[in-house]
């Protein structure tokens, strides 16, 4: 399959939860992350081509506010290569204020680890 990802990505080196907005009920954590989408390890399975409202609780390293919500479309999911009873779960950043974007950017730039090698495989998250 071609390498389809339209933006860098980078692994996800900071512990940060993210959250159903209107549960308060954790989806699952970053472990990947580009400024158009980032790849959740989560602790059940997520439907492709669902929409969600997505919260993440923010640091003051990142941002002057407690958290910020948006809407993200999942575009993938399988189970873990390592852990399989948890799964992996690529989105899409769908709608996001100006103003949180900026704070996504920061999280991608202080946050997110280069990789040394590029991947290409099924969790690829974003397309051309």
């Amino acid at each position: 399959m071609a390498n389809k990802r339209k933006k860098d990505r980078r692994e996800f080196a900071y512990y940060m939860q993210v959250k159903d907005e209107a549960t308060k009920q954790v989806i699952g954590y970053l472990s990947d992350i580009s400024t158009g989408g980032f790849k959740l390890d989560c602790p059940q399975r997520i439907p492709p081509g669902q929409d969600f409202r997505l919260q993440i609780d923010l640091t003051a390293e990142v941002a002057d506010k407690t958290s910020m919500v948006f809407i993200a479309r999942s575009k993938w999911c399988q189970p873990d290569n390592i852990d399989p009873t948890s799964f992996n779960a690529g989105f899409e950043i769908v709608n996001m204020a100006p103003s949180d974007m900026m704070i996504f950017q920061r999280i991608f730039e202080r946050y997110g680890k280069e990789q040394a090698t590029k991947r290409k495989g099924t969790d690829d998250y974003l397309w051309k």
